[in-house]
């Protein structure tokens, strides 16, 4: 089901869009974190599925053409346990006034409310999440991993020169939870060839902390919630 809560006297120029499910409970905090940042938001309750984890590629549409058919030039891709950094909000007219078809932020994976994974891949991780919606709506191929982008047929992404954090990691358990989850999606490793475990395996890890003058807001305090469905029980 979609939701919106829109500007009332002007066509927005911004709209956040995100999704959920399980981390339903999140969604406050992160309309806190987002205000500063855009015109609305449009929602998709997941809630009433039946499925282990709903068309991903399908609800990423449904929300993207909303924000077009409510007027928005561009949208902000978020799930409701990812905040971005407060030096964000200063930086947002300039990107939307910039030529790019998207910006790609910095995936920081929180390991603790104030420090993220930096070693091996967990430090070149990134997202595309701010989508201009102008050029068109596209159908990507896939169901699970497909980028933002792909949405949009983005040919020219930039940096964006902020970082997006992922509070999801925070917890031991969602980290096996999260592997757990990818491998009864993707058995055979067709939509991510190097596999999920690597989501679980703490060997050799680096924490480095968030800059305070790069931090996010709210502040988080972890509930150690599992915000997904359970493991799959051993054999």
């Amino acid at each position: 089901m979609i939701d919106a809560r829109l500007p009332s006297r002007r066509p927005p120029r911004v709209l956040a869009v995100f999704s959920f499910r399980h981390d339903a409970h999140l969604v406050p905090a992160l309309l806190r974190n987002i205000a500063p940042l855009v015109d609305g938001w449009i929602s998709f309750d997941d809630r009433a599925s039946q499925d282990l984890f709903s068309n991903e590629t399908t609800r990423r549409l449904a929300l993207l053409e909303a924000a077009r058919d409510a007027g928005a030039e561009w949208a902000l891709a978020v799930d409701p346990d990812e905040r971005f950094d407060w030096l964000t909000r200063f930086s947002m007219r300039r990107l939307m006034d910039g030529s790019a078809d998207a910006y790609w932020f910095r995936l920081r994976e929180m390991y603790s409310p104030r420090h993220f994974r930096t070693d091996g891949v967990w430090g070149r991780k990134t997202q595309a999440r701010l989508l201009r919606l102008t050029g068109g709506i596209v159908k990507p191929e896939g169901q699970l991993h497909v980028p933002w982008q792909a949405c949009i047929g983005a040919q020219r992404i930039e940096p964006a020169g902020h970082d997006l954090y992922h509070l999801k990691m925070i917890a031991p358990l969602r980290r096996v939870a999260r592997a757990d989850l990818y491998e009864r999606l993707d058995p055979e490793r067709r939509m991510q060839p190097m596999g999920y475990r690597y989501l679980a395996d703490d060997a050799g890890m680096a924490l480095q902390r968030v800059p305070l003058w790069r931090s996010y807001w709210p502040r988080h305090v972890d509930d150690g919630g599992l915000w997904m469905p359970p493991p799959h029980p051993s054999p």
